[in-house]
């Protein structure tokens, strides 16, 4: 059995959900369809005081809750299935799952990026008890602490930075003997007295009382030597990756794997299919964000449905 809609959404974080919030209110009643993690990254999150409109702050899970029932307030339906295979070489577009195909007149692709991990089972475990992958969002809880990020590049040393206004100390750990940021950058990091630099060190392990993370362990590569950094918080900057591995082929990627979108606009390579939110850009990472490029899409797939 073939599902048609006028616009499928791809993906329930806050540019999805957004996106289906206006889409719904134009009557396209989109189909928003969530992948395995309904709510995307942000359900991951506790607190998010930085929201606009929550001024005592709300758990990141409630708040896509409530952007999910404001979608379907106004006629979005939401589906629990995973894409595996696109064409989008005519239209309708075909959309393929392992239970269903569906086909569609525009597409919003909105499937965010999950941050590159260590894969070390300590760092989940500390997740939220510690361990963060955003200093903008997070920062603001260890006013007055000590924290480490965990990474040498462009992102890594603009949190060591960041940290530093809130921060007593901002260790950053780093496997190799120089620094991938830029040069500026990394003068600047070099200058501030709050940052100290722990040089060809590998992360082993995520180490506290399973309640509360109290520090990171690492391997010196060049002495074998296993050394515990005391910290209140650790901050992975190694990266993210954009969930854009099925659109290779059908929609232009830049070399990081991000879908590449017109200037002023959110339209892909292929007219009719949009994308927004965190699968488009590597910078930025907040939900409001997010949510902004989701309004943006909608009004451009109205536009181009009429």
């Amino acid at each position: 059995m073939t599902v048609k809609s006028k616009v499928i959404v791809l993906g329930t974080g806050p540019a999805g959900y957004t996106a289906g919030v206006y889409m719904g209110r134009a009557n396209l009643n989109p189909i928003i369809l969530s992948g395995d993690v309904e709510g995307g990254q942000l359900t991951k999150t506790t607190d998010v005081e930085n929201y606009p409109g929550f001024p005592e702050g709300i758990q990141g899970f409630d708040l896509m809750m409530k952007m999910k029932s404001q979608a379907e307030r106004f006629g979005a339906e939401i589906k629990r299935d995973t894409i595996t295979g696109v064409d989008f070489s005519k239209r309708p577009f075909i959309l393929k799952s392992d239970n269903e195909t569906y086909e569609a007149d525009s597409v919003v692709i909105a499937t965010g990026a999950k941050p590159r991990t260590f894969g070390i089972e300590s760092e989940e475990k500390y997740l939220n008890k510690g361990v963060s992958y955003c200093a903008t969002c997070d920062g603001f809880f260890f006013k007055g602490k000590t924290v480490a990020v965990l990474g040498g590049g462009d992102t890594a040393v603009e949190e060591a930075l960041y940290l530093t206004n809130f921060c007593k100390k901002v260790y950053l750990i780093h496997r190799r003997d120089a620094l991938r940021a830029e040069k500026i950058q990394q003068q600047k990091l070099f200058d501030n007295d709050k940052i100290e630099i722990v040089w060809d060190s590998l992360v082993q392990e995520f180490v506290g009382d399973g309640e509360k993370l109290s520090a990171v362990r690492v391997k010196n590569k060049n002495t074998e030597e296993v050394s515990d950094v005391e910290v209140d918080g650790a901050f992975v900057a190694i990266g993210y990756v954009p969930n854009s591995q099925i659109f290779q082929g059908s929609l232009d990627i830049d070399e990081l794997g991000y879908i590449k979108v017109k200037e002023y606009s959110t339209e892909t390579s292929v007219e009719g299919v949009f994308a927004c939110g965190d699968v488009t850009e590597p910078n930025y990472k907040q939900a409001v964000i997010a949510a902004g490029t989701g309004a943006k899409a909608s009004i451009e797939v109205e536009k181009f449905l009429a």
